[in-house]
């Protein structure tokens, strides 16, 4: 089976030769150099630059001269051998052979997600040798890996979001084949592959639009980067939104990744009458109406209007969010950490974790401390469990802070038990962040590479040691100086996961717990959440302890859990007792009493 998807950008083999398009309004002349050889462009209306060249074949090296001078490199290159700045390849999608032609995808509903960093998910850091660990993931119970984004970022190291070059999955890695072959890997051990994708923002470094596109991007919309991508532009807006509506369907279909998580929505500032968001998720449905296509999204407003589903349970625009509210509950409760965006759920931490796993979102119009008051969030008590992807760490909540630690730094591992179980055995989608399943030393440092740019590496380090002055660890200056320099390579070389660990003391413990509550996951919860949804619903019995309730067509599940104080004992539980923590005790008559930092799960048929 072979598969490309087609598109208006780019270089694209065709029966007459390769076609080269440039959408280029702001550029007096374009060339097109290919193979050492220049070729003029002219302006074939609205600021289209194309030629078809017959005798190029896949393996060419090209790029653009712009007004005579510069040299850019294709911004829908498939692929760049030589980094962000040097030439772009041309590349034949079709000429891969897949062997996933009966791979049919899974029910959301299923997904177990595995989120991991290429470069430091294996000390190789490559798409091949990624593709060596699937085995062990599947037989973990993870049924998807999410990649960090993949787009061509400056430099040989970086988390993803720096990325310049949407179309180009970076060399670092491999070739866009050895990204295929982890795919088709991945599919045939009944594996999803997730990508995430970057589409509020391009990084500091080898970014070339603003040479021949600048209505590319617009001043009317400020973002933490700068000017904000023209989405709504009058006369680019919709060039600006095929570009990464094309994006998301060439990832789909020519890489036949199964879903993509984006990045960072709210930072998309789009004042059209549609949103670009909403198109999106239109156009990719429109495209596959009847392939499981998963959209997942990080945005910080609560928004829940992008995550309605239809009378039938499926969703119109976007499968789920991130549950940020759910993630910040736990890590309270588990670490008594309450500075920054904590300090909105320090209050009541137990009472937002019971909200935000029966409902969502903790904050569904409430005021938000750190938002100075304003409002945050949508009514989302409507919502399906599986609109929520919940973590109790990921790439941001461990790599944002100073040293990287991970929670199993942080807090007890019996306090870390109950949140596993907590996390996994919920109904909402739960996400593993690489390692924790085995309690992973290594840290995840933030790293970048700018090199031989030595002024942007300056000013990414005095950032990062700036961003954390406010915290008492490193008020001071030489406190400061025990902040990891994100540009050197050894920081980079910490991040590496040692898969050797699993089978250590202390970490294959906790391998086989996380195991076992995958298998019983898949076979008392997956099915449950496989029927309607009825609705959640939570209490606090005490302010230490939280007793929520998932119901659905098929049953309920319940989950009481005690983060402090006295024993409690929640009464007859009807149903049958799924998991419950070692200290849990059977009372005098038949009850069970629940010690601090214990819980259980109870699951009632219909």
């Amino acid at each position: 089976m072979r598969r490309a998807h087609s598109m208006p950008f780019g270089a694209e083999i065709g029966p007459e030769g390769v076609r080269f398009s440039l959408w280029a309004p702001t550029a007096k002349t374009v060339a097109l150099v290919v193979d050492g050889q220049e070729h003029p462009l002219d302006d074939r209306g609205e600021g289209w630059r194309r030629a078809t060249l017959p005798g190029i074949r896949a393996g060419a090296r090209y790029g653009y001269r712009i007004d005579g001078d510069l040299v850019a490199p294709d911004p829908a290159s498939r692929f760049q051998p030589e980094d962000v700045s040097g030439l772009s390849e041309v590349i034949d999608p079709g000429a891969f052979a897949w062997t996933d032609g009966t791979w049919a995808g899974r029910p959301f509903e299923e997904t177990v997600i595995y989120e991991c960093h290429v470069g430091t998910a294996t000390p190789e850091g490559t798409y091949a040798a990624l593709a060596d660990k699937l085995d062990a993931l599947r037989d973990l119970g993870v049924t998807a890996i999410e990649l960090l984004p993949l787009a061509d970022f400056k430099g040989t190291r970086n988390w993803g979001y720096d990325g310049v070059l949407p179309y180009a999955p970076d060399s670092a890695y491999g070739t866009p084949d050895d990204l295929r072959r982890l795919v088709d890997r991945a599919h045939s051990l009944g594996l999803m592959v997730f990508l995430d994708v970057v589409y509020n923002h391009f990084g500091p470094a080898g970014n070339y639009l603003h040479a021949y596109a600048k209505t590319f991007f617009t001043e009317r919309h400020q973002t933490p980067w700068g000017a904000g991508i023209n989405f709504d532009g009058k006369t680019s807006g919709q060039v600006v939104r095929d570009y990464f509506v094309h994006n998301s369907l060439y990832w789909l279909e020519e890489f036949h990744i199964d879903g993509l998580r984006f990045d960072a929505v709210h930072a998309i500032l789009d004042d059209s009458e549609k949103h670009f968001l909403a198109e999106l998720a239109e156009r990719i449905r429109a495209a596959h109406p009847e392939r499981p296509i998963h959209l997942m999204l990080e945005n910080e407003a609560n928004q829940a209007r992008w995550l309605e589903r239809d009378g039938a349970g499926k969703p119109i625009l976007h499968s789920a969010q991130w549950a940020d509210d759910t993630h910040h509950g736990w890590h309270i409760l588990l670490t008594g950490e309450e500075a920054g965006y904590y300090e909105s759920f320090a209050d009541k931490p137990a009472a937002h974790l019971a909200r935000s796993l029966a409902e969502g979102f903790a904050y569904q119009g409430e005021p938000f401390k750190t938002l100075d008051d304003h409002p945050r969030g949508e009514p989302s008590g409507h919502l399906p469990p599986s609109a929520f992807v919940t973590f109790l760490q990921n790439h941001d909540q461990v790599g944002n802070r100073a040293l990287g630690e991970r929670l199993s730094h942080l807090t007890d591992p019996g306090k870390l038990a109950l949140a596993r179980a907590g996390l996994l055995l919920s109904p909402q989608i739960p996400m593993l962040w690489m390692g924790e399943e085995w309690s992973a030393s290594t840290p995840f440092l933030f790293f970048v590479d700018f090199a031989p740019d030595e002024e942007l590496n300056k000013a990414v380090r005095d950032g990062r040691r700036r961003e954390f002055k406010s915290f008492a660890a490193f008020s001071d200056e030489e406190k400061a100086k025990t902040i990891p320099d994100p540009t050197a390579e050894a920081t980079f070389r910490r991040s590496v996961l040692d898969w050797a660990e699993r089978d250590r003391p202390g970490h294959r413990e906790v391998l086989a717990d996380t195991t076992a509550l995958l298998r019983l996951r898949q076979r008392e919860v997956v099915p449950l959440t496989k029927t309607a949804w009825k609705g959640g619903s939570s209490t606090l019995p005490r302010p230490d302890v939280v007793d929520v309730t998932w119901s659905y067509a098929g049953g309920r599940l319940r989950f009481v859990g005690v983060f402090g104080g006295e024993p409690y004992a929640p009464g007859p539980l009807p149903g049958r007792v799924i998991w419950r923590s070692p200290t849990v005790s059977d009372g005098d008559d038949g009850s069970l009493v629940l010690p601090a930092w214990s819980g259980v799960f109870v699951k009632e048929v219909f």
